[in-house]
């Protein structure tokens, strides 16, 4: 048996149908002066658009929809820009609708421009804000939806929409440096993998050929590379291809396999150089994150949820299930982090102050600084270290290969 629709929910049902068949449209038109005048404008049509301008005034000479094929994926550092410009408007105070109209026109992404309709359409429709967020879980984490319901609830949206822009710039910032620590060594690493496969592939033969002429015995070393040419010249295809192919399936792993994230992730806290940089940039992280979540109002064991993942890492992430476990039976935070035995004295010191002087999320925040910065220190001495030790190791491999090359042009010398 068919049931009757409520008035009110007919309507919004045709609103939400018209809203989703909106699109930006682009025209042309003159004043009653003649002068000539151009715009955008939101529609279900160009009917709607000619009709909409004859209204005021305007004869309208070419009306045409806005390309939005294509574009680049939409990434974290546009969903910070959209972030910032959303809280600075709100700030101004630019409507909420207005302003996601505002950022998508701003768009050169036309991925974003249509992920910021689709949001915007719904919020149009009834929708909060949070739950227009959460419907897009590729872009917008339980992190960020959680905020962001958090501000809406408190209605201090804006407020909360600008910690959290800060938020995601400081976390961008940080793996930023830790790309840029990362990126010198791992392209020098290329190069020479490059530079051995050109001289084994194509020079040691040619070698190969002038030694095979002298007819005398060849020293122990050139014999090596000889030996190591000729294989890899064999098997070049073989080499490439379990190289290339162990590497994939080994990031497929990682990013698959909960035991391989946590094996890997302990491991990268423990190598010599890189260890102490990826700890302390993961702590900076943990640490933010739950102090953005404290202040908008979180409680602190939902706050936790989103914590762990934030940070990056699996044995934080582990951690901070138990915290979190520990924390609902009523355990003291400072407490429950001890326990985990992953943070270091300065942090557990800054977040027992934080709890006897009910101040945690800003405690927190001043140890999320002092990682970050010393993150950027650490990044600094970095730069200046691994150069002359790339170039060390470089040299012994490429300098080896070369001397042991001429070390029969060196005995037939000696001999003539």
């Amino acid at each position: 048996m068919a049931t009757a629709q409520a008035p009110g929910a007919a309507a919004r049902n045709l609103r939400a149908k018209e809203s989703q068949r909106e699109q930006i449209y682009e025209w042309e038109g003159k004043d009653k002066n003649g002068k000539l005048l151009r715009g955008e404008m939101r529609a279900g049509g160009e009917a709607v658009i000619n009709a909409t301008l004859r209204r005021q005034g305007i004869m309208v000479t070419k009306v045409k929809k806005r390309r939005v094929s294509g574009g680049k994926a939409v990434k974290q550092k546009d969903v910070a820009i959209f972030t910032r410009q959303l809280a600075t408007m709100m700030k101004a105070g630019v409507p909420l609708l207005q302003a996601f109209d505002i950022v998508g026109r701003g768009s050169s992404n036309p991925r974003l421009t249509r992920l910021l309709n689709e949001i915007r359409n719904d919020v149009e429709t009834g929708t909060s804000l949070s739950s227009a967020f959460r419907k897009h879980p590729l872009h917008f984490d339980a992190l960020y939806c959680n905020l962001v319901e958090a501000g809406e609830a408190g209605g201090i949206l804006e407020a909360l929409l600008d910690r959290l822009a800060i938020y995601q710039e400081k976390t961008l910032a940080i793996k930023s440096k830790i790309k840029s620590a990362l990126m010198y060594p791992i392209a020098v690493m290329i190069v020479a993998f490059v530079v051995i496969t050109v001289i084994m592939i194509f020079v040691i033969p040619a070698f190969k050929d002038v030694f095979s002429s002298f007819g005398a015995d060849l020293p122990a070393p050139t014999l090596f590379v000889i030996a190591l040419s000729e294989f890899f010249v064999a098997w070049w295809w073989a080499i490439f291809g379990f190289l290339f192919g162990g590497l994939y399936f080994f990031f497929q792993a990682w990013r698959r396999s909960e035991k391989m994230q946590m094996v890997m992730d302990r491991l990268m806290l423990r190598l010599p150089v890189f260890g102490g940089l990826i700890e302390k940039s993961v702590i900076a992280r943990w640490t933010r994150t739950l102090s953005t979540m404290f202040a908008a109002g979180v409680p602190l064991v939902e706050a936790l949820d989103s914590v762990g993942g934030a940070s990056g890492n699996a044995v934080y992430a582990q951690a901070t299930d138990q915290i979190q476990r520990d924390v609902s039976t009523g355990s003291p935070l400072t407490t429950s982090m001890q326990s985990t035995n992953v943070f270091p004295t300065m942090v557990l010191q800054m977040a027992s102050i934080g709890e006897e002087s009910g101040s945690l999320d800003h405690m927190l925040g001043k140890a999320a600084e002092f990682y970050e910065d010393e993150v950027d220190e650490m990044v600094k001495g970095l730069s200046s270290l691994m150069e002359p030790f790339i170039i060390v190791i470089l040299g012994g491999l490429i300098g080896g290969i070369v001397v042991s090359m001429y070390l029969p042009i060196f005995k037939l010398g000696a001999v003539v």
